[in-house]
């Protein structure tokens, strides 16, 4: 599952990337899912389903993913208070232990070159740390990741919106995208397929 959260789209095309990434791998199938705003009125609840983009996560579809790609635009070098709410809604999920063992990688965007970009994948593995999950992060063997002046870390992907928000993904951001989804994929399905063998033992 790529699950995200995007106010002006730009984390929407980074999570479109990731999906081709994960696609490229024969087998995977890539499930994007997003989250809905947090309201300031609480009593307030979101459509069923969203006017745009991909529908909503349950928490019986992450449950069921082989992998998660987790992204969020950065708020004060943290993830946002949309997906924060969502992965809050976990604690059944941690308790069965069924995202243990799975592999998970993370993705952001920020408005300025050092907005928070590494605190904020930073801050995204710890609720999948607590879940038992696998980190998959990006190695410097991807040649974009030395070659990139906007968006690009070891520990996930990441893109430099620009302070308007009108900064379309680039090449090499887009490029570390779809590395680090075809990532994530090749290591579900090499754990599945370990899971398998150890069953037929």
């Amino acid at each position: 599952m790529i699950l995200y959260y995007s106010r002006h789209g730009a984390t929407h095309d980074m999570a479109r990337q990731i999906a081709h990434g994960v696609e490229s791998i024969d087998g995977a199938t890539a499930l994007l899912r997003t989250v809905p705003p947090v309201s300031e009125v609480s009593e307030a609840t979101a459509p069923a389903v969203p006017e745009s983009g991909a529908p909503y996560a349950t928490i019986e579809e992450l449950g069921n993913s082989d992998g998660l790609v987790l992204g969020s635009p950065t708020r004060f070098g943290n993830m946002a208070a949309p997906l924060k709410h969502f992965l809050d809604q976990t604690s059944g999920l941690w308790i069965s232990g069924a995202l243990d063992g799975r592999p998970a990688a993370v993705f952001t965007s920020t408005g300025s070159l050092h907005g928070g970009q590494e605190s904020t994948l930073l801050s995204m593995m710890l609720p999948l740390l607590h879940h038992g999950m696998y980190l998959i992060g990006l190695p410097y063997s991807e040649p974009g990741l030395s070659a990139t002046t906007t968006g690009g870390t070891p520990y996930g992907a990441s893109h430099l919106a620009g302070g308007d928000a009108d900064r379309a993904v680039d090449d090499t951001e887009s490029q570390l995208c779809r590395c680090l989804g075809a990532r994530v994929a090749r290591a579900a399905r090499r754990l599945k397929h370990a899971e398998s063998s150890d069953g037929a033992d």
